[in-house]
């Protein structure tokens, strides 16, 4: 069966679903992924489980752009923590762009599994190199930099001072 998920398939798909309601969940509340509340930290710590159980899942015996995008998410996810500690003045801006990054790059093979694996009768998709996935794929880089620029607009106007009367 071309669908068939492997016990840490299994595991490795339901936390990664967690990971990405509760990133949407802290995006609804509060605007930001922010790795210091106990959202965040959840989202943190569940997307790193989340790279380390799909690192060893190869179905084509070697490594494939969702391994590079683990490993770069895994990469990223220290920075966008630790931001205020290394950044300066840029650090919120700059957080809330990595945290989002990690968002994005963890929807990308997400959204190319799925359409390859659903319908169960006949995927949407043959491959990630199928035209719907491309579309599918675009769209989600559309909504990534609406959302940002969004996150950076709703931050810059909450620190701007009021204007006297």
């Amino acid at each position: 069966m071309p669908n068939h998920l492997s016990t840490l398939g299994i595991i490795h798909t339901s936390i990664s679903i967690i990971a990405v309601l509760i990133a949407l969940f802290c995006l609804n509340r509060a605007g930001r992924i922010d790795p210091a509340n106990k959202w965040g930290k959840a989202y943190v710590w569940l997307t790193v489980i989340t790279c380390l159980t799909g690192l060893p899942i190869m179905k084509t015996g070697h490594f494939t752009p969702g391994h590079y995008d683990a490993i770069l998410v895994l990469l990223l996810l220290p920075l966008g923590v630790f931001a205020k500690n290394i950044f300066g003045k840029a650090a919120n801006y700059l957080q809330v762009i990595i945290m989002s990054t990690t968002l994005f790059l963890s929807l990308i093979p997400a959204v190319v599994e799925t359409l390859t694996r659903l319908p169960l009768s006949h995927p949407l998709a043959a491959d990630a190199g199928d035209p719907i996935a491309g579309k599918a794929l675009s769209g989600l880089f559309l909504l990534f930099i609406v959302g940002v620029v969004y996150q950076i607009v709703k931050m810059r106007k909450s620190n701007q001072p009021v204007a006297a009367k």
